[in-house]
């Protein structure tokens, strides 16, 4: 086997090579950005509908920039609060203006210390009233409460998720994320029990000037978490909150280096690994938590110098070294919080002698087998079967070293077609977390502005999916004042047509009349979106930019015009070494013909278990391209030679095709079936006439 230092060097660089910066744009991020915009963005609390949520995405998704082979986001965590609450230190003076996202009435509270450092109350304070006169635009009066008294921890029922999101296939790891949903109550203001954190002595210049000012801009939260010590008390225990550092936490990793980042994500690998970190419960001793190891990497990129994490990098010996400064915390009971001078995240209730006694023994040589044996073989697996066959005899240091770049080589070579299955399955979530949600125009914006922070084309492709969303809703329950506000909210700007046709919509023709309009609307944005996403993928994917295009023309009755689409679509992605699909929910499958919905309906009705999928249904661009060629040509009564052309292209795809495509397979046999069917009376009729 390789010696220790071979095979440090050797993980240093697998890890160097393989942790790539983040593609833009990130599944992950999609993901949270649907949570934010569907589940909770411009939703009213249970008991108070004048306000409205605000929320904010956290933890990995939001503090990773790198994406190793092994996934660092286990689900996404969001924050929010509500936009009638605020809390300012004790002692502050009520603000006279708030940002734009709070409500005209904000109930103000003060942050009271409790006996444990980062636990603290929030005290009746203040009512703040916007100002009404024009002048005073945005700025608050207070008035001070009389009575006494302390929040509770409230409880937004329907707001408490713990369980699955959206499935997301990232083609590397098939994870499903799952969703935490934390309420807090917000505080614009640095706390004062973290008052020292921004002017303590640094030496080493981390985090540097400009990024104190922005954490501490930031302010922070209060989530309803009582102390463990307290949660028995039946005041404690309903009446104390938790300060959060959330935000600032998201500003510092985000500024780390690439070698801290890989350096936190591997602690994280390891100790979950090695079952040393636990989700405690809300009784019996306490176990060490990701928390804990977040905590250890903010000091050691704070008291380290920049020469440790770069002079003669050895990233196993940096995790080591780290694990062992960790065992002697534990063995102290100590870790001291990052932002508060005086708080110990650790006490006598935490169980961590035996993980203590674990990281004491990790070495630098314990360590880099333990990677190699339990990190990068893991990557492999990811790989094609070649690939993981080298791991098999890695006893000499040139076969693990061929291994290992042939790990790297893979990951190099299809780094582009990711980004595309990227792509592909963002445009699934935003799909399907718009069709099985209530799309509100507060949360439209959300959706844009979220959506154009990832990628400013999922903004177009979203535009395209409200606009079928509406026009859906429109021939199910009519045009509501909900529907008009979407709609002035997504497209007042680019849709001339809009305030014309909307306002005469009174009658079901002038309703159908807007339900086309906005279906063709929608098909210009699905045909730009294809545009400006095609170029990026040319060299490992076919993407034809005409096929939503082509199935308005049929609908419309346009067939010449379907048929030459289609026709070309054909030609192109017959051959193709991947060809995109798209989901047949709701909003997409009122642009299909009837024979789809059935065949869809069909498919569903076959296999239940399809029927729990949340982004429905798939089918390739190839097949609703052969399809629409047949339809067509049959409509349009076409030759023999013609359609018995189209069957040939009809078996090569059937041939290529996975036999798992289960509606492709269908509709292809659906055409087929019309297709010799027609063929077989022309050629009778051709016999008869002889």
């Amino acid at each position: 086997m390789a010696d220790e230092c071979d095979r440090s060097e050797i993980v240093t660089a697998f890890l160097l090579n393989t942790c790539r910066l983040s593609p833009c744009p990130r599944l992950c991020d999609v993901e949270a950005a649907a949570e934010l915009c569907a589940g909770i963005a411009g939703k009213h609390p249970p008991d108070d509908d004048e306000a409205e949520y605000i929320p904010l995405t956290t933890g990995s998704v939001a503090e990773f920039y790198i994406e190793p082979m092994l996934p660092l986001v286990g689900d996404v965590d969001v924050m929010f609060h509500r936009n009638t609450m605020l809390v300012i230190p004790r002692g502050h003076p009520p603000p006279t203006q708030l940002p734009a996202e709070f409500h005209n009435y904000v109930n103000l509270f003060e942050i009271v210390d409790s006996h444990l450092p980062g636990y603290v109350y929030l005290k009746v304070g203040y009512l703040l009233t916007q100002c009404t006169d024009a002048d005073d635009g945005g700025k608050y009066n207070s008035i001070k409460y009389e009575e006494e008294g302390y929040m509770t921890q409230y409880h937004d029922q329907e707001q408490d998720v713990h369980g699955p999101a959206a499935f997301m296939d990232n083609s590397d790891t098939h994870a499903q994320l799952s969703v935490d949903q934390v309420p807090c109550v917000r505080c614009l203001s640095w706390p004062s029990q973290a008052a020292d954190w921004p002017t303590r002595h640094r030496d080493y210049g981390w985090p540097d000037s400009a990024t104190l000012d922005r954490v501490v801009s930031n302010g922070c939260d209060l989530v309803r978490v009582a102390h463990r010590q307290c949660r028995q008390d039946e005041w404690m225990g309903k009446h104390q909150w938790r300060l959060s550092f959330s935000r600032a936490e998201i500003v510092l990793i985000n500024s780390w280096t690439p070698v801290q980042q890989i350096t936190y994500h591997l602690l994280r690998v390891y100790l979950k690994t090695e079952r040393l970190t636990e989700s405690a419960d809300n009784s019996g001793a306490a176990t060490l938590s990701n928390y804990h190891i977040k905590t250890l990497t903010l000091w050691a990129c704070e008291l380290k110098p920049r020469s440790w994490w770069t002079e003669n990098l050895n990233i196993v010996a940096i995790c080591a070294e780290l694990l062992y400064t960790l065992s002697v915390w534990l063995t102290d009971t100590r870790c001291p919080h990052y932002f508060i001078s005086d708080c110990n995240l650790l006490d006598n209730t935490f169980n961590v002698g035996s993980v203590a006694s674990k990281l004491m023994l990790v070495d630098e040589e314990y360590l880099s087998t333990w990677l190699i044996d339990n990190y990068i073989f893991r990557c492999a697996q990811l790989c094609p079967s070649y690939v993981v066959r080298l791991f098999d005899d890695v006893s000499a240091t040139v076969k693990l070293e061929n291994a290992v770049s042939a790990v790297v080589h893979w990951r190099l070579n299809t780094s582009l077609l990711h980004l595309l299955w990227t792509f592909v399955f963002c445009d699934s979530v935003i799909l399907a977390a718009v069709s099985r949600h209530s799309v509100t125009a507060r949360s439209c914006v959300w959706w844009m502005n979220e959506l154009t922070t990832i990628d400013k084309r999922f903004s177009v492709y979203f535009s395209a999916v409200a606009l079928l969303h509406v026009a859906r809703e429109i021939t199910r329950s009519g045009f509501s004042n909900k529907l008009k506000d979407i709609l002035s909210t997504v497209l007042a700007r680019n849709f001339i047509h809009y305030y014309s046709v909307s306002s005469r919509c009174e009658t079901e023709q002038n309703r159908s009349e807007l339900v086309e309009l906005l279906q063709k609307s929608a098909v210009e944005h699905l045909t730009a979106y294809r545009q400006l996403v095609a170029p990026d993928f040319g060299s490992v994917a076919t993407i034809v930019t005409t096929d939503f295009e082509a199935l308005y023309a049929y609908k419309g009755g346009d067939y010449q015009r379907c048929l030459q689409l289609s026709t070309q679509n054909v030609h192109t992605l017959l051959y193709a070494r991947y060809v995109p699909s798209f989901a047949t929910l709701p909003e997409f499958i009122q642009l299909m013909d009837d024979d789809i919905v059935s065949l869809t309906a069909l498919t569903l009705f076959v296999d239940p278990k399809r029927r729990n999928q949340t982004d429905g249904l798939f089918i390739s661009q190839l097949t609703v391209s052969l399809y629409l060629m047949t339809q067509c040509q049959l409509k349009l009564h076409h030759s023999v030679t013609s359609l018995a052309q189209t069957l040939h292209y009809i078996k090569v795809a059937q041939r290529e095709l996975p036999h798992e495509y289960t509606l492709d397979h269908l509709t292809l046999k659906l055409a087929e079936y019309k297709a010799c069917r027609t063929i077989s009376h022309l050629l009778y009729k051709i016999a008869n006439l002889r």
